[in-house]
Order: structure tokens, then sequence, then C-alpha cells
């Protein structure tokens, strides 16, 4: 299965190390954006989460369930602790590495270094005596080579105003603003529906319920709802 990069919307941005003069921004993905793409993908009954304890350490088994193997494909990964909830934050970190393995967000593996310049306005004391950040930073913008190497980045604070920019903004590789699914899940339906037995007539059956003359025009949330509705078919 073919899995996409993530949206701007759905990558976080964490303040690393702050200056006076500026901060340090790591990109993220949260465990929703995590099990909103393996229900995306896979769909909800096509995988599954575990966990275990080994050596003391609490581990994340994601299991992808192969139709043509007829059997569970299981991604494994450690948790670190939370400084607020450690239990909690050792399952939630333990999965998300885990969906990692599975490919999804691997794309920030590939994100620069990521300097905010920032001004009086923008930073205050806490109660440390150390400098924090007022302004909550989000993605806005964000395009992929076909290597699904982060390219362009484009990074706004909350007032809409653009604090940090990364190469040219040009048109993406993979769909990341608009609503209509990219490539990799076009050939995803596409191959699910070679196994049919009449895979032509479901695919208008797809499009005329649909709307849309092709599989591209499909919607992120028409595309999960034709996933799913292939799968039982398979079942």
């Amino acid at each position: 299965m073919n899995i996409r990069p993530l949206k701007a919307d759905e990558i976080e941005c964490r303040v690393q190390t702050v200056k006076q003069t500026g901060c340090s921004v790591l990109l993220y993905k949260d465990a929703r954006c995590d099990m909103r793409i393996l229900d995306e993908v896979f769909g909800p009954l096509g995988w599954q989460r575990t966990h275990e304890v080994i050596n003391g350490n609490l581990f994340c088994n994601v299991s992808i369930y192969d139709n043509e193997k007829g059997q569970w494909i299981i991604k494994q990964d450690v948790g670190v602790e939370s400084n607020a909830e450690k239990e909690k934050g050792q399952a939630s970190d333990s999965f998300k590495r885990a969906c990692f393995n599975i490919g999804i967000g691997r794309e920030l593996y590939t994100a620069p270094f990521i300097w905010i310049n920032l001004n009086k306005d923008d930073v205050f004391t806490g109660k440390n005596g150390k400098p924090q950040v007022k302004a909550k930073f989000h993605v806005s913008r964000i395009d992929y080579n076909d290597k699904k190497e982060i390219i362009a980045l484009e990074i706004k604070d909350n007032k809409g105003k653009v604090r940090y920019t990364l190469g040219k903004q040009s048109k993406p590789t993979h769909a990341t603003s608009n609503g209509k699914i990219d490539t990799s899940k076009v050939k995803t339906l596409e191959s699910l529906l070679t196994k049919l037995p009449d895979p032509e007539t479901y695919k208008k059956q797809i499009l005329s319920f649909n709307k849309v003359d092709k599989l591209e025009n499909l919607t992120e949330t028409q595309y999960g709802k034709a996933l799913q509705a292939i799968r039982r078919k398979l079942a």
C-alpha cells in the first residue's frame, strides 16, 4: 500500500530551543493523525494496535492485515515517557514510532533545521527565568519531491504572519492543500479494483455514486468510503 506524505494541517510545530533573538522548531505528527491515516489506507478493520512490556520498556505493535499473504504484518517500536503522564506518554510515543516504521510521516525526517527570528513582542520570561515564546506556529504549506523529501516549507504564526520559508513554493508532486486525493491513493484504489470479479463495473459505480468522472476527483472522505466498500467486497 502507498502511504501519502502528510498534509500541512496534519503537521504540528514544537518549539525546541528559545533565545531572545529566535527559536528552533521541530515538525512532528500526533497519534490522532496516525490513526486517521491507518483508517484511510488500510480501513478501520485492517489494522490493530497492541502494547507489551519488554525489559521494563513499553513497546507498541501495529499490525496490518495483508490480504495477499493472509496474515498480519507487525511493526514494533519502543516509547519514551512524557514529562506530564508517564504511562500515557510512553504508549502514545511507542505508537507514533511504530507508525513511522510503517511509513506514516517518515518524510518529516527530511525536514531542515528550522530557525525562526523573534522580536521583543514574541518573547517573555517564564517562571524558570528562561525566555519563552508567546506565538504559536503552524505549517501553512509543504511540498515534496517524488522521493517524498521536503523541498518547500512555509510556517506561519497564530496571527497569520509568515515566519519561515524554505524553497520555491511550486506545484507539489503530492497534493497537500486541496481536497482531492493524490496519485498514490488513486493507484491504491485501482490495485484493489483489479482483484474484484468485474472491476470496471464497480469502478463506474463508485464514480456514479460520488458524481465524479474519474478517481482523481474523489475527495478524501469519498476515497475513505470507497476504500472501505472495496475491502468489504474482498473480505
